[in-house]
């Protein structure tokens, strides 16, 4: 069943049960803050969160068809369970704890790996010289984009548990840009008509766009992760512009230092406030 009609649903249950929405927390264990939203038909909930709601309302879960069951099969679904974009935010907290931990060990790798992807990329680019065999380049370059997916990974979760949904969509975006450009710079080593220049015209130009909407985001957590995410926001607006005149693209890259340790220490920020708040490993913000 798909949204709205599932949410009108489960709002007629509730009533004809004569429950209120806080009566059905109690019942389910799921925040009412969701509870709003799925009765509202703002989000569309996975299939375990539907299944105790209407075990809750003591309804026959057989009647509802759930979407997410046939579009398991499907390309995209995969990849939104990868990316954590659809991460169920009534899970234990410890298993948000988990994610964040795996998401700044990656910010570290990440961010190692850029002080050897620099000296690489400039005398690939500048000096027309590859260091590194055609193997040891593309296995340097998958490293990254894993390193920066499961990074970017945190900050998608942090968006969710703190319903910055701007920040979530950009995140999303910025993955999806940077496979591309990391993908061409793969590919061009193995062709010698895909020029290098325009690596850089359009890591430059999409980073710098995507960008300052992503500092923008990130400054919007300052309320709820204090003075380290408005500077890394303000970092990575900084680094975007820089990015967008491309000529001085160099400075941008060099900016980035900061606003990647910043935005490691936000996911430690967020994994404190998660700990504080939540003794009971529950989680409603």
């Amino acid at each position: 069943m798909k949204q709205p009609a599932l949410g009108r649903k489960i709002t007629e249950l509730r009533k004809a049960k004569g429950l209120t929405q806080e009566d059905l927390v109690e019942k389910c264990n799921i925040s009412v803050r969701t509870i709003q939203r799925i009765e509202a038909g703002e989000v569309v909930p996975r299939s375990y969160t539907v299944k105790t709601i209407l075990t809750a309302l003591d309804y026959d879960l057989d009647q509802i068809s759930f979407d997410d069951n046939t579009s398991a099969k499907s390309g995209s679904n995969w990849l939104r369970d990868l990316i954590l974009i659809d991460v169920d935010l009534n899970k234990s907290s410890d298993f948000l704890l988990r994610q964040l931990n795996i998401a700044w060990v990656f910010g570290v790798i990440y961010f190692i790996l850029g002080f050897l992807e620099g000296p690489v990329e400039y005398l690939r680019l500048v000096e027309k010289e590859m260091i590194l065999s055609d193997t040891v380049y593309v296995v340097l370059k998958t490293f990254i984009i894993i390193s920066f997916l499961f990074f970017q990974r945190g900050i998608i979760i942090i968006a969710g548990i703190f319903e910055n949904y701007l920040l979530k969509i950009i995140t999303v975006i910025l993955i999806g840009a940077y496979v591309l450009i990391i993908g061409y710079d793969i590919v061009s080593t193995f062709y010698d008509s895909l020029e290098g220049e325009l690596i850089v015209l359009a890591a430059s130009v999409s980073l710098g766009g995507i960008g300052i909407i992503y500092g923008v985001a990130l400054r919007r957590l300052d309320k709820s992760l204090g003075r380290v995410a408005e500077l890394a926001g303000i970092f990575e607006i900084v680094a975007a512009c820089f990015f967008l005149t491309i000529i001085l693209s160099f400075i941008g890259l060099i900016i980035q230092v900061p606003a990647v340790l910043l935005e490691i220490i936000v996911i430690f920020k967020a994994i404190d406030v998660i700990k504080s708040k939540q003794p009971d490993g529950s989680l409603a913000m």
